[in-house]
């Protein structure tokens, strides 16, 4: 075999090991990686399906996360596929009335998610390599859930949200994560602003989620890895 083919397999081989020992790693690159890819096919149609696509990949993603702790797996699968199901009536048959209810199951998947992955990290004595990977994919996670009950908001309430730029038009879905983004880690930046008191009711509990996130989950996980270094 030539050296060059037999590194490649060795490179590719430590992925597969490393992605198998630490499966948060995958699905906090999986979220990243559709921040990057939907402001570039936000527009199309087709890319639109693409992503949508994309995302069932991050919902499954999220279900294996959720196996490898000690919830239930079974209502986070009836979530994804009633979500899954919702997004694919949504964007493949352009059924707007169904926008409210396809937001509010993939808020309720990602809450759950998320909620699995807090309880594995609180469960361990220890911080291991793959509990820091989770609390970003964690994060993430949250960040997901929060900017589908802005969606969800903003499909109720047209108008809940304004901003610097076509500030009567609805928003984008990248401006809801930027902001969820924003909210969740308190940054205070963005030209996106909650109007209506229900939007601006979310964005208080999405602020003291951030804020509890940083203190009881990220903090206990710093302690720990201070304390086995010491040890």
């Amino acid at each position: 075999m030539p050296a060059s083919q037999a590194s490649t397999r060795s490179r590719s081989l430590r992925w597969r090991v490393l992605l198998r020992r630490h499966p948060s790693a995958l699905l906090l690159l999986a979220q990243l990686a559709c921040v990057m890819l939907y402001p570039f096919v936000e527009q199309t149609h087709a890319a639109r399906i693409l992503v949508g696509a994309f995302g069932v990949l991050i919902l499954l993603l999220a279900l294996r996360m959720i196996g490898h702790t000690s919830a239930r797996l079974w209502p986070g699968l009836c979530l994804a596929a009633a979500a899954v199901v919702l997004n694919a009536l949504y964007i493949g048959l352009g059924i707007e009335q169904l926008l409210p209810w396809q937001a509010a199951l993939e808020a309720a998947f990602y809450f759950y998610a998320a909620g699995s992955l807090v309880s594995y990290m609180l469960a361990d004595q220890r911080a291991t390599t793959d509990e820091l990977y989770a609390a970003g994919a964690t994060l993430t996670l949250l960040v997901w859930a929060f900017s589908y009950l802005l969606v969800l908001c903003q499909a109720w309430q047209p108008g809940a949200f304004g901003g610097a730029v076509d500030v009567g038009a609805p928003r984008a879905w990248t401006d809801l994560v930027f902001l969820s983004f924003a909210l969740f880690t308190s940054t205070g930046i963005g030209d996106v602003i909650p109007l209506s008191p229900l939007a601006r009711a979310i964005a208080s509990l999405e602020m003291f989620t951030g804020v509890m996130y940083l203190a009881l989950v990220v903090s206990r996980l710093i302690g720990l890895s201070v304390a086995q270094r010491r040890g």
